[in-house]
């Protein structure tokens, strides 16, 4: 093979690891039935193909090329142990006459097994985005602010608890999915925040996070493409659409009614628009179809004065009565406000707090100094953004405070 040839053998092994080693590695780990042994035979198959596709030329199928050499080196490194754990030798042997073949539904055997119930809710996502999205144990404690041994040991304990629980490498049956989709899809939510609005730190958003739900949640909707799981593609592509109007140039925060809309990403809104109407077809509509729902609105709305708060708070009404929570609550009241007055919102947030509910909440305190600010109370507003403030831990969120502070005078 020329020179030239074999670069770009090389370049597609590179290409295809990019675009399928999550894959390959998701029906490995059911052929093996261990993630440890199937990430070292995925390396191995990797290793072999920038040994061989140089001189031997690309597979017609290069997945399931992989796929069958990781199991015939998993096979041989079983061997090896077998020596010194006689135990072992049956297992080689069982997989020796298992089938190679890769499945359509392998990924999604494998975000279901990550995230089991069963499973600490801080370990489902750390175990997601190592095995499921491939981030290394390095760029998981970055994005959630921890250090590389706490997630390395968090994904260690899951895999040791699906291992002595025996916890099934399955999808569940069709009776389960509804109880077992939702932890799934409150992960993928989870990863998805995390990216599009950073709980702490310098930056308001991590892109690479955001851009790894998005990605978990086509492949669900496309291997299981249920009324909620369209809701949640919808949700996230419609907020990651604003992504670029959300920020200055240097980072500062801009308010979804001051952004520059002509930035918004036409092409993610089109999509999202198609995914709500989808979603929404079935009736009673779920929480996530709901969200996306209002979204929608607002991307639909050509400037800021044209959103459509009457139809955002009949859809907070309905979010209201299939996934009550204070937080639901205060962004009702917040549209309350534009559709009805400051007033009307404030004694909403008013009648939240007073019950101690979102006391701790930034959001709550920085909502309702607007609507006093709005109001001309200049005071309150004082008093509530210095609360957020001392609540707030991004620094975007806290620069815009301390403007809004300021604004205000002494």
């Amino acid at each position: 093979m020329s020179e030239d040839a074999a670069g770009s053998a090389r370049e597609t092994v590179e290409a295809v690891y990019r675009a399928d080693s999550r894959r390959v590695f998701a029906t490995l780990i059911r052929l093996l039935g261990d993630f440890d042994l199937a990430e070292e035979a995925l390396h191995d198959a990797f290793v072999a193909a920038l040994e061989q596709w140089p001189t031997d030329g690309v597979p017609a199928n290069p997945r399931a090329w992989l796929v069958s050499v990781g199991r015939f080196k998993a096979i041989d490194t079983i061997r090896r142990r077998a020596r010194f754990d006689a135990s072992l030798s049956e297992l080689a042997d069982r997989l020796e006459e298992t089938g190679a073949t890769a499945a359509g539904d392998d990924q999604l055997r494998l975000i279901f097994t990550c995230c089991h119930p069963a499973l600490p809710p801080d370990a489902q996502v750390a175990l997601t985005l190592r095995e499921v999205c491939g981030l290394t144990t390095e760029e998981i404690a970055r994005a959630f602010l921890t250090s590389p041994p706490t997630v390395a040991q968090r994904i260690v304990r899951a895999k040791a608890k699906i291992r002595d629980a025996h916890i099934p490498y399955q999808v569940p049956s069709h009776e389960e999915i509804p109880a077992r989709l939702g932890n799934v899809l409150h992960v993928i939510y989870l990863v998805f925040n995390e990216g599009y609005s950073a709980s702490s730190g310098e930056s308001l958003t991590r892109r690479d996070l955001s851009g790894e739900a998005i990605r978990l949640g086509r492949l669900l909707a496309d291997l299981l493409p249920e009324p909620e799981t369209l809701g949640l593609l919808a949700l996230m592509v419609l907020h990651e659409s604003r992504r670029a109007a959300r920020t200055t140039p240097s980072g500062e925060l801009i308010l979804l009614h001051d952004q520059d809309r002509s930035r918004w990403n036409r092409e993610l809104i089109a999509e999202g628009l198609v995914l709500v109407r989808r979603a929404l077809a079935p009736r009673p509509a779920g929480p996530y179809a709901i969200q996306a729902a209002i979204s929608a609105v607002h991307a639909e709305a050509p400037d800021a004065a044209a959103t459509d708060w009457r139809e955002i708070v009949g859809l907070y009404d309905a979010l209201l009565q299939t996934e009550a929570s204070p937080v639901v609550e205060l962004n009702r009241a917040a549209a309350m406000a534009m559709r009805d007055g400051p007033e009307a919102g404030l004694r909403l947030i008013d009648a939240i707090l007073a019950r101690g509910d979102l006391s701790d909440y930034h959001l709550a305190h920085s909502a309702r100094a607007d609507l006093c600010r709005r109001l001309g109370r200049s005071a309150e507003a004082r008093v509530s953004y210095e609360r957020a403030l001392q609540l707030a831990k991004q620094e975007p969120e806290r620069r815009f405070l301390e403007r809004r502070i300021r604004d205000l005078g002494t």
